[in-house]
């Protein structure tokens, strides 16, 4: 297997569009012809997983976080970043980075944290936008079923749980081809009247390319009328955070020691209880902080994450319950749901879980 065929599979899970600005998903170090001798999968790159790699005969990392959020401008090893960089690449080893473009879809970490503590009928919480397009061509009546196959062969055509959706309004298209034209149905300085259909269909806005390529490739015309639109719906399967149920309701004390037990975790930040049952949890992996409200507006009874500051506490107002379980605790296990994907991708490949312990913090 090459380094591209691994890229390529990662980023059709979670789409490299689907990650939040300020981050480096994809391709890090490395040359994507490169044949691959083994995978070495971990929550951070550091030095120590680079030898980690080494000493397993990896030739490539795929890491939760990316070592390089922001741009370098030398390499001479004065930090950590830049000599995880440079061992790397002095022994042509590479990395790939698999972020929030993870977090955000809805088989990714979240759903991964919500299995390990029980949760049910979960959904993503906040739901992305502007991340779904609507294609709207015409095509003869006889040609319909074949361009709707086209594009649902490539992706097009799925929303939320369904899939092969689309919309078809039967016309009359007229066209008329000038003498350097070379029309399928009609003939040329001819108006022509054609029973047409006008298929609309949505897809995600990064497959733009493949759809219009598609639709190029089994349209019958020379001229391909077609036009693409930006939606507001929301993709109920992609965006931030996640929501779901305990399949019996705790009360907050039993809660919390449930989430320690189950993430291991040395302790749990947490605001006033109350008593309520827990029901209803909210989640994120890694840094949260930022959905609390919409976790409330939700109507959770309590909110799973890490990095809460001291005075973000306060916004919980006694509305919810706040449990800050640590950064690394809350996304430990994603190493394991990379892992158990590529192994279940390449079952004939070598896909190692690194044992090295990145967690930068330590506690008494």
């Amino acid at each position: 297997m090459i380094l591209k065929e691994l890229c390529n599979c990662l980023e059709q899970w979670a789409p490299l569009a689907y990650q939040e600005s300020y981050d480096n998903c994809g391709l890090i170090v490395g040359d994507r012809s490169v044949e691959l001798t083994g995978v070495l999968v971990s929550l951070d790159c550091v030095e120590s997983v680079v030898d980690e790699a080494i000493e397993k005969g990896c030739n490539a990392i795929v890491s939760h976080h990316p070592i390089v959020f922001k741009g370098l401008k030398s390499f001479t090893g004065k930090n950590y970043v830049e000599r995880t960089v440079l061992k790397a690449i002095k022994n042509d080893i590479a990395i790939y980075a698999i972020h929030t473009n993870l977090d955000n879809v809805h088989t990714g970490v979240n759903k991964m944290l919500a299995d390990k503590i029980g949760l049910i009928n979960t959904k993503v919480l906040v739901p992305k936008k502007d991340v779904i397009k609507q294609l709207i061509t015409y095509v003869p009546s006889e040609n319909a079923e074949t361009i709707r196959e086209a594009l649902y062969s490539v992706g097009a055509g799925s929303f939320g749980e369904y899939s092969e959706c689309s919309f078809t309004v039967s016309g009359k298209g007229t066209f008329k081809g000038s003498q350097n034209s070379n029309p399928v149905i009609g003939e040329k300085g001819i108006r022509k009247v054609v029973e047409e259909e006008r298929i609309e269909i949505i897809f995600p806005s990064y497959m733009s390319s493949m759809v219009i390529s598609a639709l190029k490739k089994a349209h019958p015309y020379e001229e391909v009328a077609y036009s693409v639109l930006n939606i507001a719906n929301a993709n109920q399967n992609v965006g931030s955070g996640m929501i779901g149920e305990l399949s019996e309701g705790q009360n907050s004390l039993d809660f919390l020691h449930g989430l320690k037990n189950s993430l291991n975790a040395d302790g749990i930040r947490y605001t006033n209880l109350n008593a309520k049952k827990i029901e209803k949890v909210a989640i994120c992996g890694g840094s949260g902080s930022f959905l609390l409200q919409a976790a409330i507006r939700s109507g959770a009874d309590a909110f799973v994450t890490g990095d809460f500051k001291y005075h973000e506490f306060f916004d919980a107002e006694n509305k919810i319950i706040i449990a800050d379980v640590g950064h690394y605790e809350s996304e430990q296990y994603t190493k394991d749901l990379i892992a158990d994907f590529l192994s279940e991708k390449f079952p004939k490949f070598a896909v190692h879980l690194s044992e090295v312990n990145t967690n930068p913090i330590n506690y008494l």
